[in-house]
C-alpha cells in the first residue's frame, strides 16, 4: 500500500493526471489477467495520453468560443432549409478548410446559419484545428481593445494564428469607419492564410450600407467571395417552427 501511495504521489509530482485518476484500474486488471511488465506500462502510458487528450481538447473548445448548440450529429435533416444530406456529409469532411476555401451561410433568421457554422468549427477543433466562433461584435471589440487590455490582445493573438474562423451574423449592424477599416485589415492580413465561415442574413450588395463605404464593402467582399462557397438557407424559422410553450395543452 505504501509503494502503491509513492507511485500516485509521484504521478502528481509529475503532473500526470491521467495515471492519478486510472492507476487502480489498470493495477487491478492487470493482476487479474497476469500481463506482463511491458504491457502494464504500455496501458499507464495509454491512460496518460488518453487523459492529455481529453484536456487539451476541453480546453480547445474552451476558446473556440462556440454557442451551446453546436454539435451536427443532432442536426434535424427533417427541417427544410436548402441543404442536402449530401452536402452536409462534404462540408463535414472539411476539404475546403485544408484548401483554405470560405464558406458563407447566406439567410433570413432561423434558417440553421449559426448552427451549421458553430457544428462545423466544433468538427474542425475535434479534428486538432486552431478553430474559433465569434461574432461580429466580439471581433470588432478585440480589433478595437486589443492595444488596451490583455483579454483582447491574447483573443487577437489567438485569431491571427487561426486555421478557420467563424463570424456569425456579419452586417447584421451598421459599423462606423475606424471599426470597419480595422476590420478590413484583419481580414487582408489572413487572407489566404485562414479559412472563414460567414453567417449573414444581408446580401453582398447590403454591405457597403452597413460599412457606408462602397469601395470598402467591395474590396472586402473581393477577398472573403475569393475561394468560396456560398450557400444560401431558405425556409420558415426552424425557432418559430419549433418554439416552445409555458401552457400544458388538454
Amino acid at each position: 500500500m505504501e509503494k502503491k501511495q509513492m507511485i500516485q504521489d509521484y504521478c502528481r509530482q509529475f503532473n500526470m493526471g491521467g495515471l492519478t485518476s486510472d492507476f487502480d484500474r489498470i493495477l487491478i486488471e492487470a493482476e487479474k489477467s497476469e500481463v506482463s511488465y511491458l504491457d502494464y506500462t504500455l496501458e499507464l502510458f495509454k491512460a496518460e495520453a488518453s487523459h492529455r487528450e481529453r484536456r487539451n481538447l476541453e480546453r480547445r473548445l474552451k476558446v473556440a468560443g462556440l454557442p451551446f448548440s453546436h454539435d451536427l450529429n443532432s442536426y434535424d435533416y427533417g427541417f427544410d432549409n436548402g441543404l442536402q444530406k449530401s452536402r452536409m456529409s462534404q462540408l463535414r469532411e472539411l476539404n475546403w478548410l485544408d484548401q483554405i476555401y470560405n464558406i458563407i451561410f447566406m439567410g433570413p433568421s432561423g434558417t440553421g446559419k449559426t448552427f451549421l457554422a458553430a457544428g462545423l468549427c466544433f468538427d474542425a477543433v475535434q479534428m486538432g484545428y486552431k478553430a474559433y466562433f465569434r461574432t461580429m461584435e466580439q471581433i470588432i471589440t478585440t480589433l478595437k481593445m486589443k492595444d488596451f487590455t490583455r483579454s483582447a490582445m491574447a483573443d487577437y493573438k489567438r485569431l491571427v494564428k487561426a486555421q478557420l474562423i467563424v463570424i456569425d451574423d456579419i452586417m447584421l449592424f451598421p459599423i462606423e469607419k475606424d471599426q470597419a477599416v480595422n476590420f478590413f485589415n484583419f481580414i487582408n492580413q489572413l487572407f489566404e492564410k485562414t479559412a472563414f465561415i460567414i453567417t449573414t442574413n444581408k446580401s453582398p450588395k447590403d454591405w457597403a450600407k452597413m460599412l457606408n463605404d462602397e469601395v470598402l464593402a467591395t474590396a472586402l467582399l473581393d477577398r472573403l467571395l475569393y475561394h468560396c462557397e456560398v450557400i444560401n438557407l431558405d425556409g420558415k424559422s426552424y425557432r418559430m417552427k419549433n418554439r416552445k410553450t409555458i401552457f400544458n395543452e388538454k
